[in-house]
């Protein structure tokens, strides 16, 4: 098979695009031939200097495609079905095996490139705002990085939930294109302080909860964000920097700063059978899926280098 692969880690011109060996189906397992990669922050971060497999490496955590094999110990799914599967690695490439456990079906007429783009980014935005941020009707939100997929789908949901939604986002077109989704109040963070403009639209009092998915230089604009008992669910480090921050602010004010990782709890039945729920409310039209821009696979590089570049705005996607 193709694959979009490299030998040490670094910018994103390590990528080469090769001949390598198939994967090898187990008997928990499911062989698709991939049909969309979804690019999800963790795997520019991993292509920066994460963890390797092996050399070379195939990197990506996200891919939908058809079933082409199943392994002999799984009874719920079968050749032919199309699904969206999550893995630790594998994704940016023609063939990938993953756990039947994290591949999810895909409803009969959706997207294919659409639901590519859904479990990781729509679950792990759900788990921000209501397993660890215990988000309720009236509460007002800040999702920094509001057109990241994590922050495009925490909009959709935290409205949906009936909270008052601010964003952040790097210039006022971006922050244009979330408006449709149902932001409240847009900050764009290169011309104004966040937490200044947080403090002016909500009287002083702050937000009851921040998603933070960026961290480093980000986090402590999100902790001077938060009202009285406010929360922060901080998921992954897209700022790339050190998370080095005086949290005892968070102390006169009874606030709470959770870190959150859905891969800890992926496999469970809560979450599997969320992120299967979410595909099927974007398959009704009650969520959307933005997608950016689309690349070959073969141009893995340009398409790394386009996502780091900060003017997508929702997912950018692979073709094989």
């Amino acid at each position: 098979m193709k694959a979009a692969v490299y030998y040490e880690t670094g910018a994103p011109d390590v990528f080469k695009y090769e001949d390598v060996p198939d994967p090898q189906l187990f008997p928990q397992g499911v062989l698709i031939r991939v049909e969309a990669v979804s690019i999800e922050g963790g795997d520019t971060l991993n292509r920066g200097g994460g963890a390797m497999a092996g050399r070379p490496h195939i990197v990506g955590y996200q891919a939908a495609g058809t079933i082409l094999e199943v392994g002999s110990e799984v009874g719920d799914l079968k050749p032919g079905q199309r699904v969206v599967t999550v893995n630790a690695f594998g994704s940016h490439a023609e063939l990938r095996v993953v756990a039947a456990r994290t591949a999810w079906p895909v409803p009969d007429g959706m997207d294919i490139r659409i639901a590519a783009a859904i479990p990781v980014p729509f679950g792990t935005a759900h788990e921000c705002l209501f397993e660890f941020g215990r988000l309720k009707a009236g509460e007002t939100v800040l999702v920094q990085a509001g057109a990241s997929a994590v922050g495009i789908a925490a909009i959709q949901l935290a409205k949906q939930a009936g909270a008052t939604v601010i964003a952040t986002a790097s210039s006022e077109a971006r922050l244009a294109k979330l408006t449709p989704l149902g932001l409240d109040h847009g900050i764009d963070y290169a011309r104004a302080d966040v937490a200044q403009e947080i403090m002016r639209l909500t009287g002083n009092k702050g937000v009851d909860l921040v998603v933070d998915p960026v961290g480093g230089a980000t986090l402590p604009s999100s902790l001077a964000s938060l009202a009285y008992r406010g929360r922060i669910s901080l998921v992954g480090n897209a700022g790339r920097e050190p998370q080095k921050v005086d949290v005892s602010s968070l102390m006169p004010g009874n606030r709470s700063l959770t870190g959150v990782f859905l891969g800890a709890e992926i496999a469970t039945d809560r979450v599997h059978d969320n992120i299967q729920r979410l595909i099927g409310e974007v398959a009704a039209g009650r969520l959307s899926v933005l997608i950016d821009s689309t690349y070959p696979l073969s141009e893995a590089a340009a398409a790394h280098a386009y996502i780091e570049s900060r003017k997508a705005v929702g997912r950018v996607l692979l073709i094989p």
